[in-house]
């Protein structure tokens, strides 16, 4: 099966009204499972936040989410984020903290920490993130030992100098982190290159569809995560679901989530799909 991105998995079905949406009502706000805040990845409502940010926010609060994980307006200014670069960062967290959200992490692009790394960091604190998260080191299609040993030497280094700033620095699983060499998995020869100080990552569930089991790698690295993305996902019909509807064992995933060392997660999904996760996510102890 070919390699399904986190930009395969997510489906945005157009800008939804906000007389519709504002309609839901205020739900009772909860920290479960794992005494966590619900939180959502911005990206998939990346139409309504270049249209309007500090609405698409409210929005977002009023579905039920309580923190929220941006993506750069820097390295994702071609996908509906470049107006975020008009606010100062205080002007970001105020805009969230009137809405009633946190928020502590963000995705940045590898390039974007090869070009300056200095200034996202600057951006990242002034935001008030904590967190800045790559989501792929963007190595080759096929790469070879020495392609992998020289993205996680380069990694190393930028995890070092956003230590030093009191930022941790994070890798989701894409496309190359999803590649082999020599029979093994990138992503695990990833694990024993990248410093366990410096980088920590952040699990995108959906690739369950190539194997990659969230319970079985948070047991097998554990402290190595800090975050998660949030997919419901149907083994019967290998389609993106919503969270509590679909096959996977949520208990046993946020169970083993506190071996894995997880600090925050965000559901990131079509937005209906979203909206139906936050009931069950709230309803979920473990």
């Amino acid at each position: 099966m070919p390699t399904i991105s986190r930009r395969e998995f997510v489906r945005v079905s157009g800008i939804y009204t906000a007389a519709g949406f504002l309609s839901a009502a205020i739900v009772e706000l909860r920290a479960d499972p794992l005494d966590l805040p619900i939180g959502c990845q911005i990206w998939p409502v990346r139409r309504m936040v270049a249209k309007d940010f500090p609405g698409t926010i409210k929005q977002l609060a009023y579905a039920g989410f309580q923190t929220v994980e941006l993506c750069s307006p820097v390295g994702y200014s071609d996908s509906g984020f470049a107006g975020l670069a008009k606010y100062k960062g205080a002007e970001l967290r105020s805009i969230l903290r009137d809405a009633g959200l946190s928020c502590v992490s963000s995705h940045f692009t590898i390039a974007e920490l090869r070009n300056n790394q200095e200034d996202r960091i600057a951006w990242a604190k002034d935001v008030g993130l904590t967190q800045m998260i790559v989501p792929s080191l963007d190595g080759p299609a096929k790469p070879t030992m020495d392609d992998v040993k020289r993205a996680a030497e380069e990694y190393n280094k930028f995890g070092e100098r956003a230590a030093k700033a009191g930022i941790q620095q994070g890798l989701h699983n894409e496309d190359f982190e999803l590649t082999m060499v020599d029979g093994k998995r990138t992503y695990d020869l990833l694990f024993d290159l990248l410093d366990p100080a410096l980088v920590k990552f952040q699990f995108q569930i959906s690739t369950i569809s190539r194997g990659y089991d969230a319970a079985a790698y948070f047991t097998k690295y554990p402290g190595r995560f800090i975050s998660m993305h949030v997919q419901g996902w149907s083994r019967k019909t290998r389609k993106i679901m919503a969270v509590g509807r679909d096959t996977l064992d949520w208990k046993k995933i946020f169970a083993t989530a506190r071996t894995g060392g997880i600090k925050n997660y965000f559901v990131e999904m079509d937005l209906d799909l979203m909206k139906a996760s936050v009931p069950y996510l709230r309803s979920l102890h473990v």
